[in-house]
């Protein structure tokens, strides 16, 4: 079985021009048509933490939000949200807390698809590296303590400029870290702050930075994509 997941830091939706563009993030997102996304900056960060898209906007497309929000106008949580595709079944969403100073957290789903069940998380993670290593040693404890040893995708903006070194080191062996480029900025980027780690159950068929004439605008960031198969 074969899945695309993408991670985009969709920046509030205000693009390189400083406008607020909901429909151009879609766009974007259709460019990619993956199967699992995960947004990052997807809420307000005041008031009622309204989310960035609109649900109308969402229910839309082939797109299903995975129901993880504390607030009634929110798609996520700390601006974390994931997207499935329609048809592949929701069985929980849960809402994580990160240690931080800073309020953080990340967006958990568990899947079914075609008899398989996994699990997705999307973050973002700190701008300090020790804090981001507390992040990641939070996140792994969490699958460790979940019930089931599910196949898992960790992705996200994880704020991290090497690509094995300082928290990314906190992964134990087996997990793969998949850096697919350089994603920020997105008119010339030069860092590669967003990632997709998967446990060991998967196989990584193919990856990359989805850098379009829309995408190194519509946010500071580019989306990141991976192709990813659990064999049989």
């Amino acid at each position: 079985m074969q899945l695309t997941f993408a991670s985009y830091n969709i920046h509030k939706g205000v693009g390189l021009d400083r406008k607020r563009d909901p429909e151009r993030i879609l766009t974007v997102l259709h460019e990619i048509d993956a199967d699992i996304i995960a947004l990052q900056e997807a809420d307000r960060r005041i008031g009622e933490r309204a989310s960035v898209l609109p649900r109308a906007e969402i229910d839309d497309t082939h797109w299903r939000v995975v129901e993880v929000a504390r607030r009634p106008r929110s798609i996520g949580w700390h601006g974390n949200a994931l997207l499935v595709r329609r048809g592949i079944e929701i069985v929980a969403g849960t809402s994580l807390d990160l240690p931080t100073l800073e309020p953080r957290g990340a967006a958990c789903g568990e899947l079914l698809v075609e008899g398989h069940r996994l699990r997705v998380i999307g973050t973002h993670l700190d701008l300090s590296g020790l804090r981001r290593r507390d992040q990641i040693r939070s996140l792994l404890a969490f699958v460790r303590d979940c019930a089931g040893d599910l196949p898992t995708v960790i992705m996200g903006d994880f704020n991290q400029w090497g690509r094995q070194s300082g928290a990314m080191r906190e992964f134990p062996p087996g997990w793969r870290i998949i850096t697919p480029g350089r994603s920020y900025p997105s008119r010339q980027p030069v860092a590669t702050l967003d990632r997709i780690v998967t446990s060991p159950h998967w196989q990584c068929v193919s990856h990359e930075v989805h850098h379009t004439g829309l995408s190194a605008v519509a946010s500071d960031h580019l989306p990141v994509v991976a192709t990813l198969e659990l064999p049989k």
